[in-house]
């Protein structure tokens, strides 16, 4: 199969970008020929169908609207992330009939009422509907608002085996594992859709350079400790429960940052304690706790 794009980018607007690609689909291998290499991309076009597929790109989100803060004026303000939206549904369960971008965004809406009833900090949440929002733009959201803590809620999964437990990812440049490293791969792809890269930020380069700021990922790494903590008595985790990766969502230079893999969206157990109210309500007080703690100790070095 081969394909030639037409117009990339030429009908950018409100109703989003159309891409369409000729592909030219080989004929079925004849008798006594080589089935692998009737389907080589050099073999003649003789034996080729050209077909026209057209695929809507939703358009990278400007001026993203600021969300509503909830909470007590003067707090601590925490940024709660629901991974995924919108045209981009994040991993599957399709015998549970569930997807990562509605199971984080009730998990999300459950964190932020923990949080908010605690008294303790403000609370905002990058989205409460469906839609899609870029990587940059959802820390982007956070750093607007001068958060003092971001967290990106996420399910993970895997194509075969029944993996359980929920881990935390903070930032390095080296994974500390070949799973961490699967998943950087996997979540960094959120802004391409369809061979087309949203992501346009000229200001890439100024950012990594400030991601040497070692504070930002110590903060970042010692709040993973502390919700591995406070987690263990309440949810299924790893026993390696902090990794690191190189993950898009958590390249904010100046902003205590961690990515929240809540279970396995793929394992039947882990799928049914994250769409279950008491899972949702365990996993959101362990971040309370969590983050009770952390301001705690920050409030205490001042």
């Amino acid at each position: 199969m081969m394909a030639h794009e037409h117009g990339k980018g030429a009908m950018a607007g409100k109703a989003g970008a159309t891409i369409a690609a000729t592909l030219l689909v080989l004929a079925a291998p004849t008798a006594g020929g080589d089935p692998q290499l009737d389907f080589l991309p050099w073999k003649s076009h003789r034996e080729a169908t050209p077909r026209t597929v057209t695929v809507r790109v939703p358009p990278p989100a400007r001026g993203v609207r600021l969300p509503r803060i909830a909470g007590a004026a003067g707090r601590p303000l925490v940024v709660i992330d629901a991974g995924h939206g919108g045209g981009d549904p994040g991993a599957v369960n399709p015998g549970a009939g569930l997807r990562e971008k509605d199971v984080t965004l009730k998990i999300a809406r459950a964190i932020r009422d923990a949080l908010v009833d605690s008294g303790r900090v403000r609370v905002a949440l990058t989205r409460d509907d469906d839609r899609f929002i870029m990587l940059r733009e959802r820390f982007g959201i956070a750093r607007r608002l001068k958060a003092d803590l971001f967290i990106s809620v996420h399910c993970d999964s895997v194509g075969t085996g029944t993996p359980t437990g929920a881990t935390a990812y903070t930032l390095s440049d080296v994974a500390s594992d070949r799973e961490a490293a699967r998943l950087a791969a996997r979540e960094n792809r959120a802004d391409v859709i369809a061979g087309v890269t949203l992501d346009r930020d000229p200001d890439v380069s100024s950012i990594l350079i400030e991601l040497t700021q070692r504070e930002t990922m110590n903060a970042s790494a010692g709040f993973a400790r502390l919700l591995g903590r406070e987690a263990r008595p309440l949810i299924p985790i790893k026993s390696n429960f902090h990794r690191t990766a190189s993950l898009m969502v958590l390249k904010a230079p100046d902003m205590p940052s961690i990515l929240f893999e809540t279970g396995y969206i793929s394992t039947a157990s882990d799928a049914a304690f994250l769409d279950s109210k008491e899972g949702r309500e365990k996993i959101a007080e362990s971040v309370r706790r969590a983050v009770d703690v952390y301001f705690a100790r920050r409030m205490a070095e001042r």
